[in-house]
């Protein structure tokens, strides 16, 4: 594959997944569904398309498989934020960012995968998607809505123009934009940088990947203490002091390029855990 070919292959995921939000929005598809059900059927369709690459030849159906990966996913993670609110009221900063530290381990887990077998691709889509099937294996056998539940509402077309016109909210969703612009390139970018950074000391694929899970990782644990720290000094000021040190880390970290792997890794690790410490609190 080329650079740009390759790169498609992550962004078409998070355009699957836009795509697949948009569609839910518009049918009201977590409000009319049952959520334990919605959330099931959505992660088994999503383990289905994630393994499905493996047996494709062309780029295409390969471009193909990685879009419904994230399109299925929108009935996975929007849902499952809902569903947690439904079990709290006035700690649910916390239990969101909870979640979310679940979906940032989530994501790091590939790379520790990769650690333990380098170079085992067909192993990290295999296990990525038995750890979905469970989940909607678990979550259909095992969840249930809190006495916190939400009312069913119908789509409105202008509840956009609301949105629009409420500032409060208009500013919430550009911060949460900015973030996501951050939060992805870090994901996505902070890999293959600390595997350049440590093959120029020799060899290291296995630290690189362990270091890779390590700083996206990191996260999990940023996410919880954004919830807990969220419900006592605000949300607004949570997410300002996170988003000024990632920002600062994100300045920094190039510095570090080909530095002592430990330097690196450490300077990684920083970022990750304050670059989606907010994430939930928006």
């Amino acid at each position: 594959l080329s650079i740009e070919q390759a790169t498609w292959l992550t962004t078409i995921v998070q355009i699957g997944f836009v795509c697949g939000t948009a569609m839910a929005a518009t049918f009201n598809l977590a409000d009319i569904v049952s959520s334990r059900f919605y959330f099931t059927v959505a992660a088994l369709l999503a383990a289905g398309a994630n393994v499905a690459i493996i047996f494709v030849d062309s780029y295409v159906e390969g471009l193909a498989c990685r879009f419904f990966v994230g399109f299925f996913l929108a009935g996975v993670y929007p849902p499952a934020m809902k569903m947690i609110a439904t079990w709290f009221k006035s700690y649910r900063g916390f239990a969101i960012g909870t979640i979310v530290g679940a979906l940032t381990c989530g994501k790091a887990t590939p790379h520790l995968i990769q650690a333990i077998a380098p170079n085992d691709y067909v192993g990290v889509i295999v296990t990525s998607s038995i750890a979905a099937v469970v989940a909607g294996i678990l979550v259909l056998s095992f969840y249930r809505d809190g006495p916190h539940a939400f009312p069913v509402r119908k789509f409105r077309l202008a509840l956009v123009l609301d949105v629009v016109k409420h500032r409060p909210t208009r500013l919430a969703i550009a911060g949460y934009l900015g973030h996501m612009w951050e939060l992805y390139a870090m994901w996505v970018w902070i890999p293959p940088f600390i595997a350049a950074s440590f093959a120029l000391h020799g060899g290291m694929e296995r630290q690189a990947s362990l270091a890779a899970f390590m700083a996206i990782a990191a996260g999990a644990i940023g996410c919880v203490w954004g919830g807990w720290a969220a419900d006592r000094m605000g949300r607004e000021k949570l997410v300002n002091i996170c988003m000024a040190v990632s920002g600062i880390a994100s300045l920094c970290i190039g510095i570090t390029f080909g530095a002592t792997p430990w330097l690196v890794a450490i300077c990684a690790c920083i970022w990750g855990f304050f670059v989606v410490a907010d994430s939930a609190q928006f």
